[in-house]
């Protein structure tokens, strides 16, 4: 399964003369990870290089001489903050609410399982499904038996496929098999009609959300944190808290979560998966959680 993002918004100031851009990917989960690189860059250049060390100009020979070792000069730190800067407009672009995905798929046995986890893995990421392309489409109706066996394969496929498109409400388009790869523009204006012919209108399904924080303390004594995963299986949940991090996986897709600043005072105390949602309790910490004065 292939993915392609259409970024409809640039970063920062800086304008280009495009209305959309469109970014071909590889196959789901790498496509994915590819989206993932400017977030998670910024994760390890903030570990390796965290801004609250930076010490000032004048200070540097002394600790230098206090620690025995050299301290990072501050063309480190320049450095540092340029790639943060950059890093971050890319970030800005990816979780842009304009910003869309459409998946691409040729319809064969697993099209309807990968698509049941890219859309778990994409929801993960806060990234929002515009549509489902199944590519490739052999003609029906053939007098070959061998082609006719393979079209007929492919509709069973599709059927799968289809289904799980309506019961998700998320666009479907399907393209026809050309018999050759695509060339020049009459093609691909072809098939563009072709999409919009069986697709009707597309849009983003889903909005780019990362979950939110229900406070039940005075109910049930916690809080709980509500992240969507459609379509995710109880079986292929990872879960582990790492400090004020919660590293969350549904299967081949894993995301680092930087805890709101409520829950770093918690601890977990359960979880829960219910209609498409997971559901994380968090137990104040007593040492930690500020108390009542008076």
């Amino acid at each position: 399964m292939d993915g392609a993002d259409g970024a409809r918004e640039t970063a920062g100031a800086e304008r280009v003369p495009w209305d959309t851009v469109v970014v071909d990917l590889p196959p789901t989960p790498h496509g994915l990870n590819a989206l993932l690189l400017p977030e998670q860059s910024r994760r390890y250049l903030r570990r390796l290089v965290p801004p609250e060390r930076q010490a000032a100009r004048a200070l540097r020979p002394v600790l230098a001489q206090l620690a025995g070792a050299p301290v990072p000069g501050q063309w480190l730190y320049d450095t540092t903050a340029r790639w943060e800067r950059e890093l971050a407009d890319l970030q800005r672009i990816v979780e842009s609410p304009r910003t869309a995905v459409r998946l691409v798929t040729e319809p064969g046995p697993l099209a309807a399982e990968a698509l049941r986890t890219a859309r778990a893995g994409l929801r993960l990421h806060g990234l929002a499904l515009e549509a489902v392309v199944a590519n490739r489409l052999l003609p029906t109706g053939s007098p070959d038996p061998w082609l006719a066996a393979l079209a007929g394969q492919q509709q069973d496929a599709l059927k799968d496929l289809r289904a799980t498109c309506e019961a998700e409400d998320i666009p479907l388009c399907e393209l026809p098999h050309l018999g050759r790869d695509p060339r020049g523009p009459e093609d691909l204006a072809g098939l563009a009609a072709a999409a919009r012919a069986t697709a009707g209108t597309a849009g983003p399904q889903e909005g780019a959300r990362q979950g939110r924080v229900e406070d039940r303390l005075a109910a049930d004594g916690h809080l709980v944190w509500r992240l969507p995963v459609p379509g995710a299986r109880r079986e292929e949940l990872e879960l582990v808290r790492r400090g004020d991090e919660l590293i969350v996986g549904v299967g081949a897709y894993r995301r680092v979560l930087a805890l709101p600043s409520a829950l770093r005072r918690c601890r977990v105390s359960g979880a829960a998966l219910d209609g498409g949602e997971l559901r994380v309790r968090f137990t104040p910490d007593p040492q930690l959680w500020p108390r009542p004065i008076g």
